[in-house]
């Protein structure tokens, strides 16, 4: 007799197969899908590519959607502490119960020949948990490029490419135009297309894929525009409408040119989604959340993450330091990936830091605490080494001073991990 697996058993499952599969192609994803009953036709989608920002972009553009009053899907990715983070209806992660069934109906589905990759498998559950909750609209996030990802099996009302810079280029490409090419490869035929690429390079191959699709082509600073007014406050001049006295709930400057593609992206699907107005978008802003982004964890004593996982996402987090909270002290936790361009990372950020606590996620990916140390102590005096992130949290906050602030920064996985290990102290935010 079959034993049922549990969640546990499915996650493991999951984790086992292979990460990435940038290059296999689309077919495998698709034979799932038509096993299933291509449960990706049977609602409205928007997709949204890029380097940094996508996340955030998609789930403002699904706050809008829930606000406006639409059921909404929303899948992105990685998650930060559970799984079930990356499959979310209406604003609400699906249960271990859910992670079980849409598991064991892929498994059904699988189609003979190629092991599905982890990220092939998760987005068949995602598309097909969609269809089964009769969600109105599901705005889907890319894993990580775009031509070849499995979510480019959808046929978009509208597709959002935040931005390009170097990243992953063993499997996007050595240079901004390779990488563009391949977030482009989202782009469908007469389908409208929003961006906040600015780089010539890289815009122009985003301009060559939707001239070639016919796809018509807004750009943030162009088409459409906005104007800070405040630390998260600003003016919005769209492609229809001008909006004034807006604000987004999340912090950092950045985030307010995030919130402009929100508002192209709900611009151009009105008329699909009529109930959009200027009232909803307001309450979508500011019912808005992202974790791991610029977000308080505890107050006392004062705890942010950030993810920063790139070069561009530190450079943010370093102007966001600089401009909104100069003057505190400051204890960086910070661990990096071992594919990502640490030293530059780290220029960026640790002249801004009192101290160091250098530390890795528990990923294989993750760069030693000790090379991070070793490079840190070039630029600050007081640098330490804690490889596990929780007891790097605990040692920050145990001698944090009065008034300064600890941030965890690096990567999402030691965002994660700092998250969960809040949790379990029952910790709160505030």
């Amino acid at each position: 007799m079959t034993t049922r697996p549990t969640h546990t058993d499915c996650l493991n499952t999951l984790f086992g197969l292979r990460r990435f599969g940038i290059k296999l192609g689309l077919a495998t994803i698709r034979r799932i899908l038509v096993n299933l009953g291509n449960p990706h036709r049977l609602y409205r989608t928007v997709h949204v590519a890029g380097t940094n920002g996508k996340g955030s972009v998609a789930s403002g553009i699904a706050s809008v959607l829930r606000a406006s009053g639409y059921g909404v899907g929303l899948y992105t990715s990685p998650h930060l502490v559970r799984f079930n983070e990356r499959i979310q209806v209406d604003g609400a992660e699906i249960t271990d119960a859910d992670i079980v069934r849409l598991y064991r109906r892929v498994k059904r589905a699988l189609p003979g020949g190629r092991e599905p990759t982890f990220f092939e498998f998760t987005t068949a559950m995602a598309l097909d948990e969609f269809a089964r909750r009769k969600v109105d609209w599901a705005v889907i996030e890319t894993g990580m490029g775009g031509r070849m990802d499995a979510t480019n099996v959808v046929a978009p009302a509208v597709t959002v490419v935040t931005n390009v810079s170097l990243e992953h280029r063993e499997y996007l490409g050595p240079t901004l135009a390779a990488i563009a090419f391949e977030k482009a490869g989202i782009i469908k035929r007469r389908t409208p297309v929003v961006t906040g690429v600015r780089q010539p390079s890289a815009l122009a191959v985003i301009r060559r894929a939707a001239g070639m699709k016919s796809a018509p082509l807004y750009c943030l600073g162009k088409e459409f525009s906005c104007r800070r007014t405040g630390p998260q406050q600003f003016n919005y001049s769209g492609l229809s409408h001008r909006w004034s006295d807006l604000a987004t709930s999340l912090q950092g400057s950045y985030q307010v040119g995030n919130a402009a593609l929100v508002l192209a992206a709900c611009e151009l699907l009105q008329p699909k989604a009529p109930r959009i107005d200027l009232e909803r978008i307001r309450i979508g802003l500011a019912a808005h959340r992202w974790p791991g982004r610029l977000e308080v964890v505890c107050t006392t004593p004062l705890v942010m993450v950030d993810g920063a996982h790139n070069l561009d996402a530190a450079r943010q987090l370093a102007r966001h330091l600089t401009r909104d909270l100069a003057g505190r002290k400051l204890t960086l936790v910070v661990g990096i990936l071992d594919d990502k361009p640490y030293r530059a990372m780290l220029r960026l950020l640790l002249p801004l830091a009192e101290r160091v606590i250098a530390t890795q996620a528990k990923i294989n990916r993750a760069l030693p605490a000790a090379t991070i140390a070793a490079f840190a102590k070039t630029i600050v005096p007081d640098v330490t080494v804690e490889p596990d992130v929780a007891a790097a949290l605990r040692q920050a906050m145990r001698t944090a001073a009065p008034g300064s602030l600890t941030l965890a920064a690096g990567s999402l996985y030691v965002v994660g991990e700092v998250k969960a290990a809040l949790a379990q102290t029952a910790v709160q935010p505030g």
